[in-house]
């Protein structure tokens, strides 16, 4: 699901059942470190993430009710990240933290042209550099501006639904 939502493994790993619309196929999770701010400003919201046929087989592994991870939501962060990479360790898999999840889904956002915006909601962050510095090893190709107008003209993309920058 790091991998999927581009979410902090708490904050993954705290994901329940009234976190997610199956019929309209939203994920809504609270940021840990956003809650303060959603307090002292309740027209903060949490970032609602349509998800799709991915996320969907997970959810279809997952308990129905209470957490989606029983076991993932009572360990403490560091204990997490210690098993994860001992079962990396492991498997030989060296490099590999959970937060770099977060990374390469940044990189993967960036190479599908996703817009920032949404980007920044997905990873809970409010600035555009700190995307950036997730994102810096993401191999990008820009289309030329006809391409992109072919696109838009052809209803491949959605101008309408691409959130403003702010």
């Amino acid at each position: 699901m790091c991998w999927l939502l581009g979410g902090s493994q708490g904050d993954i790993a705290n994901l329940t059942d009234e976190d997610i619309l199956k019929g309209d196929r939203l994920i809504f999770y609270n940021r840990k470190k956003m809650l303060q701010r959603m307090q002292q400003n309740p027209n903060l919201k949490p970032p609602m993430i349509r998800y799709g046929k991915k996320i969907e087989e997970v959810l279809k592994r997952r308990p129905a009710k209470g957490p989606l991870f029983p076991y993932l939501c009572m360990v403490r962060s560091g204990d997490r990240a210690t098993e994860f990479k001992q079962r990396c360790d492991g498997l030989g898999i060296k490099g590999v933290s959970l937060h770099s999840y977060r990374y390469g889904w940044a990189e993967r956002a960036r190479e599908a042209h996703y817009p920032l915006r949404c980007a920044q909601e997905n990873l809970g962050q409010n600035s555009a550099a700190v995307h950036r510095a997730y994102a810096k090893n993401a191999a990008v190709v820009n289309p030329s501006l006809d391409e992109w107008e072919e696109l838009v003209a052809n209803k491949i993309v959605d101008i309408d639904k691409i959130p403003k920058v702010a």
